[in-house]
C-alpha cells in the first residue's frame, strides 16, 4: 500500500548488512555442500588448480564454478593465489575423507535431509512444536527399523564428533577414572577419543543393538576392541552397568527438560560414589541472547527432535537438583562446552 512519506526523511542510522546476511546465508552456504558433493575438496587435495582446470575436472561451466569457488574462498575453506585455488588448513582437517576428523558425512546427512531446513518445514515445526524429519516420524524408531538410515545417521554423528572427542578428555583431569559409560554413544567417537587420550580408561557404549553393531566397526578401525565394548541398551528402560564416569554428548539437546532431568537422576543413581558426569553440548549463554551457533542448532533440533539447546546454567541446575557437587563448566573444542559434576 502506498504511504505518504515526509520529504524530511532521514538517512538510516544503521546499515542494512544484517538483513542481507540472512539472505546471503540461504544462498551462500549451500555452495559448500555443492563443492563437497562435486568432490572439489578431494580434487584440490592433489594441489592448487586454476578456475579453468577445476571447471574441466568437475565438468561444469566456469560461471557456476567461479560462484562456488568464490563462496568457498570467502568462507575460509579455500585460498586463491596466483590464480590458483588451494585448500586451507580447515578444509584439509575436516573435508578430506582420509582425515580422522572428516566432517563430510554430517554434510551428507544434512544434504540428504535438506527438506528439513526448508522454510515450510521449519515453519511447520515451529507451529506444531514437532519434528519434521522423516515425514514427522520418530527419528530413533526410524533408524532402528531402517538399517541404511541408521548407517548414514551414525556416520554423520561420528563425523561431527571425532574432533571434539579428541579434545574434551584433555580439559579435565580424568586420570583417576577407570570405566566410562558413553550413554547414547552412537558411533562411539567419544569413547574412542577418551580411550586414545586416557590409556587406563575402559569404555562401554550404551545404545540400541543396531547402533552397537555399527559402533563396533568404528572401534575396530582404531584397534580398541580390548578397551571399548558395546552394550545393547534402551537407556530409558534398562539398567546401566557400573562405572565411575558417565558421558553424554549431544544427548540432552534431543529431549525436553523433563527427560533431561530423568537422565540426570538415573546417572546420579547409577554412578559410583566419587563418580563424575560429563555433558558435552553447544550451550546458550545464561541470558539466552546467543551465541548464534547454539540458537541455530536449537532451530535444527526443532526439525529433528523434540529437544533444544540448553544454557550452562540450566544444565548445572539439573545436576545440582539431583545431588551432584563441584559443578563446573569448561570450554571445549569449537562451539562446544562441557558441564560436569561429581557424585559425593
Amino acid at each position: 500500500m502506498a504511504q505518504n512519506i515526509s520529504s524530511n526523511i532521514q538517512t538510516p542510522q544503521v546499515d542494512d548488512r544484517p538483513l542481507w546476511d540472512a539472505i546471503f546465508a540461504v544462498y551462500g552456504y549451500p555452495a559448500l555442500f555443492l563443492a563437497h558433493r562435486l568432490k572439489l575438496f578431494s580434487l584440490l587435495a592433489h594441489g592448487p588448480l586454476t578456475l579453468a582446470e577445476i571447471s574441466d575436472s568437475l565438468k561444469i561451466n566456469q560461471r557456476p564454478a567461479e560462484a562456488i569457488l568464490t563462496a568457498a574462498t570467502a568462507l575460509g575453506f579455500l585460498t586463491l593465489q596466483e590464480k590458483r585455488y588451494s585448500l586451507t588448513a580447515v578444509a584439509r582437517e575436516y573435508l578430506l575423507e582420509e582425515s580422522p576428523s572428516y566432517f563430510g558425512y554430517l554434510w551428507d546427512l544434512v544434504i540428504d535431509n535438506y527438506q528439513a531446513c526448508s522454510y515450510s518445514s521449519i515453519e511447520k515445526a515451529i507451529l506444531t512444536n514437532s519434528p519434521q524429519i522423516y515425514g514427522g516420524g520418530d527419528i530413533y524408531k526410524s533408524h532402528e527399523e531402517q538399517i541404511e538410515l541408521l548407517h548414514r545417521f551414525t556416520a554423520g554423528m561420528h563425523s561431527m564428533s571425532m574432533a571434539s572427542a579428541l579434545y574434551w578428555p584433555t580439559v579435565l583431569d580424568l586420570s583417576m577414572h577407570k570405566v566410562m559409560l558413553d550413554i547414547g554413544g552412537s558411533s562411539g567417537a567419544h569413547s574412542i577419543g577418551a580411550a586414545l587420550k586416557l590409556p587406563n580408561l575402559q569404555a562401554l557404549i550404551l545404545d540400541f543393538p543396531q547402533v552397537c553393531e555399527v559402533a563396533q566397526e568404528y572401534i575396530a578401525q582404531y584397534h580398541l576392541q580390548d578397551r571399548i565394548k558395546t552394550v545393547d541398551c534402551n537407556i530409558w528402560i534398562d539398567g546401566w552397568p557400573s562405572a565411575d564416569l558417565h558421558f553424554f554428548s549431544s544427548v540432552y539437546h534431543d529431549w525436553p527438560p523433563e527427560k533431561g532431568h530423568f537422565l540426570t537422576c538415573k546417572s546420579y543413581e547409577s554412578l559410583e560414589p566419587g563418580g563424575r558426569i560429563v555433558i558435552h553440548e553447544m550451550l546458550y549463554n545464561d541470558e539466552k541472547t546467543g551465541p548464534y551457533a547454539s540458537a541455530a542448532f536449537s532451530m535444527m533440533m526443532m526439525s529433528w527432535t523434540e529437544g533444544k539447546q540448553y544454557s550452562g546454567k540450566e544444565l548445572s541446575s539439573m545436576l545440582q537438583e539431583v545431588g551432584f557437587k563441584d559443578i563446573q563448566i569448561h570450554k571445549a573444542l569449537g562451539y562446544n562446552s562441557i558441564v560436569t559434576g561429581v557424585k559425593p
